[in-house]
């Protein structure tokens, strides 16, 4: 996902009309500021719409932006979750903890939560040393994970026991809220079980489209989400993350709604332009790899010499790693259409235009 800078004079919370909030939740040294949290008015109570990063800063935000909710963490009656990365599922286990709300989550990415709450963290460890030197990273940048692991740590991977959810989110239904008219669409890409959260219902403002869209990290005005592999040690399947997200993106499009509610940045209208947009980003981003392919070349010197929003050279040691994942899923669609192969001859593996 390319960052971006959060605008900290924005309001902590903020009321989108017909029983929907937003509240900023900060996202610890992170360009992206802060996770939007949707909190939506049900018969039943309040539900959530995300959590944000389980750290102490973000809990008082949350807390505090409920307060200013007329409500609190206590009233809280489920939590629904777009997609299982940290920043949006972090605090859905001390939201349970502290209310017995139920938590409800797309079941491919239920399998992610349920995978790596079981893994050691050294499995973890080994298997993105074993995936960074089959895409041919330096030894420089392998060596930090395997000091981790002979040391025992982490090696700083965040959200290792994220909370199981208790409910799954099934593509197509609508959510048990009383009250509410809440449609899951399935929208693969940014992860196997993202999804979005279409609110059938007439908006507030009397806007011309087809109700407001929950979109997670799916659908974001002015930032491309990363769009990586699939992470799953176990798994062999050669998956193609951004033909799922690009047919995902399609759908989105199709649902036409008046406003999206996403969980960066700030709301917006124009689903469908931005649709195009991000299609067309893509196809470019695609032809312009093709054309680096015309000598074999890693998933580490693609990422190299992609376009990023600063130099290699300026790039973290962690988004370094992001982007080679990036580059990779971008080879994959490339290959599965048949405009790329892979080379003979071992490890790593090299890519070249055919």
């Amino acid at each position: 996902m390319t960052p971006t800078t959060d605008d900290a004079s924005a309001p902590l919370v903020r009321d989108h009309g017909g029983g929907v909030h937003s509240l900023r939740v900060p996202i610890p040294d992170n360009p992206l500021g802060h996770t939007l949290v949707h909190l939506l008015d049900t018969g039943r109570g309040p539900v959530l719409v995300d959590t944000g990063w389980d750290d102490p800063t973000a809990w008082d935000t949350l807390s505090a932006g409920l307060a200013a909710c007329g409500t609190s963490v206590a009233e809280i009656h489920g939590v629904v979750i777009t997609h299982h990365h940290p920043d949006h599922h972090g605090l859905s286990g001390r939201v349970r903890e502290a209310s017995g709300a139920w938590i409800a989550m797309h079941a491919a990415d239920a399998t992610v939560v349920r995978r790596t709450r079981e893994a050691e963290p050294r499995l973890w460890l080994d298997y993105l040393a074993g995936k960074l030197e089959r895409a041919g990273a330096p030894e420089a940048h392998i060596a930090p994970l395997r000091a981790a692991r002979a040391a025992g740590g982490s090696g700083g991977l965040p959200g290792l026991r994220p909370a199981l959810p208790d409910r799954e989110i099934v593509p197509g239904e609508l959510l048990d809220l009383a009250g509410r008219r809440l449609r899951a669409v399935w929208t693969p890409g940014h992860t196997p079980g993202h999804v979005c959260l279409h609110l059938e219902e007439t908006h507030p403002a009397g806007r011309t489209g087809n109700g407001r869209l929950f979109s997670g990290d799916h659908l974001l005005p002015g930032i491309t989400p990363h769009i990586g592999l699939y992470e799953d040690p176990d798994d062999t399947t050669v998956t193609d993350p951004l033909g799922d997200y690009l047919d995902s993106l399609e759908r989105v499009g199709r649902l036409a709604p008046a406003e999206v509610l996403p969980a960066h940045q700030h709301s917006f209208t124009g689903a469908a332009e931005r649709v195009r947009e991000l299609l067309a980003h893509h196809e470019q981003r695609l032809a312009g790899l093709l054309a680096l392919l015309a000598e074999p070349l890693t998933p580490w010197q693609v990422a190299e010499r992609m376009e990023w929003n600063r130099p290699w050279e300026q790039i973290p040691y962690g988004s370094r790693t992001i982007a080679v994942s990036e580059a990779e899923s971008h080879l994959r669609r490339l290959v599965k259409l048949g405009r790329a192969e892979v080379t003979a001859g071992g490890e790593p593996a090299r890519y070249v235009a055919v």
